[in-house]
């Protein structure tokens, strides 16, 4: 059968489309397909890793309690009199000495009252004088019998009275002098004072709720809940009178060690939570420590325990065992057999095989053999925080 010219072109286009599809399909692939790197290339270079340098850390146990910063010493400032405030003579916030006259109210009526009450005082004296005079004289013309017995009741009578007067007009001045004295309100201890919540002119008394308060910051306290189960533990094991090593971790993650002056107990259990509040008295000479702010409070013994750890990172097995390699000054590796220990968070504690001077490689680990050279980069905690 003859092949015509039309079916010839037919046939000739299919193979031609077909043609080009076979190359744009390896064209596509060749720009698809990712380029192998060159393996010679790659095993003649020397390896990056990182290392870590291994850390020494007391890791003795320690409890972690939810605690609450309070001052130990806090007052309220009221007035005892009443009156217009003249003075306020403190700045907002700021440190207050015990003794800095804080506010002053209306002087000048109670200052006032003080003098009429020395006055009155005065008054009284002299009449107490005549009074005395008067029996005297009646006494010494009663026993000349020139004077009546009721003449002489009388005179001691009005003696004793007057004495009462003078006695009477002195409680009244001390009691002016106390009323002056509440003039000036003063600080009765040292520490931060917040906002004034009255302003000069300002009618006040004793009815007023609080004229500012002041908290005292150092010393400061820290208050924390225990079970009873962990205190008749710290009981049975003398841990009660022992020195304590403390770390307080602030909000924003800063740690005070061991700052602790004094601790006591309450001095009941809290039936509702089982639980017994203990307070701890802190140096707070930095202003760290604000009060009605909460901290993490570990307590653990004072004696140190000491021990390495390693990132879980640096950590390899094998059919031997446990080991790390290590990078020396040469940055030449050398694998090392070590015996493990608890885990701490993200670290291992490694009880044999590892020195403090050793530093471990964290990454590229499975990169590298006993005795090889290396490229190595040194990693720190901030830097690993990242």
């Amino acid at each position: 059968m003859q092949v015509t010219k039309i079916q010839k072109r037919t046939i000739f286009r299919k193979v031609l489309v077909l043609a080009l599809c076979v190359a744009a399909g390896w064209y596509l692939k060749a720009r698809l397909t990712p380029q192998m790197p060159n393996m010679a290339a790659m095993s003649g270079g020397t390896p990056s890793v990182l290392i870590k340098q291994v850390t020494q850390t007391n890791i003795a146990p320690k409890k972690s309690y939810i605690a609450r910063v309070e001052a130990i010493k806090s007052v309220d400032l009221k007035p005892q009199i009443s009156g217009y405030v003249e003075k306020v003579l403190f700045q907002e916030g700021s440190l207050v000495n015990e003794g800095d006259i804080l506010f002053i109210i209306e002087q000048k009526r109670y200052l006032a009252n003080v003098e009429l009450r020395q006055a009155e005082l005065a008054s009284a004296k002299a009449s107490l004088v005549r009074a005395e005079r008067d029996y005297n004289r009646q006494k010494s013309l009663s026993k000349q019998n020139y004077a009546s017995k009721a003449t002489l009741d009388t005179s001691e009578s009005n003696y004793l009275q007057a004495k009462a007067a003078v006695a009477q007009a002195q409680a009244n001045l001390e009691l002016a002098k106390i009323d002056l004295d509440y003039t000036e309100i003063k600080a009765p201890i040292t520490g931060y004072i917040g906002k004034a919540m009255v302003t000069e002119g300002n009618y006040v008394n004793s009815s007023t709720e609080s004229l500012a308060r002041i908290v005292q910051t150092d010393p400061i306290r820290v208050a924390f809940a225990v079970t009873d189960k962990d205190m008749l533990s710290a009981q049975n094991s003398n841990l009660k009178d022992q020195p304590l090593q403390t770390e307080l971790v602030l909000p924003n993650g800063q740690v005070l060690v061991n700052h602790l002056k004094s601790r006591f107990s309450d001095n009941e259990i809290d039936p509702s939570t089982a639980t017994i509040t203990l307070y701890a008295e802190y140096e707070n000479d930095k202003g760290l420590l604000i009060p009605g702010n909460y901290v993490d409070i570990r307590i653990g013994n004072k004696e140190p325990q000491m021990a390495i750890l390693v990132p879980q990172a640096a950590l390899a097995q094998d059919e031997h065992g446990n080991y790390v390699m290590t990078v020396n000054n040469d940055n030449v590796t050398e694998q090392k057999r070590v015996v493990l220990g608890d885990v701490i968070e993200d670290s291992q504690v490694v009880l044999e095989g590892l020195s403090g001077d050793d530093k471990v490689i964290i990454q590229g680990l499975q990169k590298v053999k006993d005795g090889q050279n290396v490229k190595a980069q040194l990693i720190t905690d901030t830097q690993e925080a990242k």
